[in-house]
């Protein structure tokens, strides 16, 4: 086992002394303020909460699932800003999971947390159970083959409710084509579909994350308030949907379980 390879530290911002980041060998992982849990440090994590944000009116509590954990930063988040809100947590690293519960606060009771495989949550979880589903799940950097095809994205939809929102970070560098394969993919489930990202990003010039956003209701994302949302961002962000999303896809297969790449 290559000890480096596996890490795991939480280490104390010199800039904002309540601020923690969880290193994986060394790569950030998450952020977490142990005074103040709506304080989000990164970009992509901000453009989760903005989105799901949209999903229900200021303060009502949602049912939520995480698939992945990492510090457990949304989790805290939603938990400050919507008390009540039942939320599951899974996280394949059962080391990540400890050593979070022993370093971190706790969370509040509505929070749980499971360490499995997140495919194999999502398919033994029963239809019509989430608000929202939240997905970053990573290993080594990359997101897993088995949670990116049509397949999955499938039983994603099936656990939300009719109004439920998907939301997915990925992480990519130009000229985006992991983010075009997985935008056609979710198309071919999800009836509405978004990109969220910083505009350089979303030109294909820079490194980093963007969030797509998916529901199975037609016309169902809140568009207009999600541009809104992304440009007061600090890191102003785009927004590529309907005919700008057809031409950033364009070409783009959607994968499947069957494929072999």
């Amino acid at each position: 086992m290559n000890q480096a390879a596996d890490r795991l530290e939480l280490v104390v911002d010199p800039v904002r002394r309540t601020g923690r980041t969880l290193l994986s060998a060394g790569v950030e992982q998450s952020y977490v303020d142990v005074e103040d849990p709506r304080h989000l440090h990164f970009e992509y994590v901000r453009r989760i909460a903005s989105a799901a944000n949209l999903a229900a009116p200021a303060g009502v509590p949602l049912s939520v699932l995480h698939l992945g954990g990492g510090a457990l930063t949304v989790p805290r988040w939603l938990a400050a800003t919507r008390p009540g809100s039942r939320q599951r947590v899974v996280e394949r690293d059962a080391a990540v999971v400890e050593l979070v519960a022993r370093e971190l606060p706790p969370l509040p009771p509505e929070v749980r947390v499971e360490v499995a495989d997140a495919r194999d949550a999502v398919t033994a979880t029963p239809a019509d159970r989430y608000d929202l589903v939240i997905a970053d799940i990573y290993r080594a950097a990359r997101m897993p083959r088995h949670v990116r095809t049509v397949e999955f994205a499938a039983e994603v939809a099936r656990t939300l409710r009719p109004d439920g929102l998907y939301l997915v970070n990925v992480t990519d560098l130009p000229p985006l084509v992991g983010t075009r394969v997985q935008v056609a993919t979710l198309r071919a489930v999800f009836a509405d579909v978004c990109v969220l990202g910083d505009r350089r990003m979303l030109r294909g010039r820079r490194y980093g994350n963007v969030v797509l956003a998916a529901t199975s209701r037609p016309g169902g994302l809140p568009v207009a308030r999600m541009a809104v949302a992304a440009l007061r961002d600090p890191v102003p962000g785009g927004l590529l949907h309907a005919a700008a999303l057809d031409t950033f896809v364009a070409g783009a297969q959607p994968l499947t379980d069957a494929d072999q790449h």
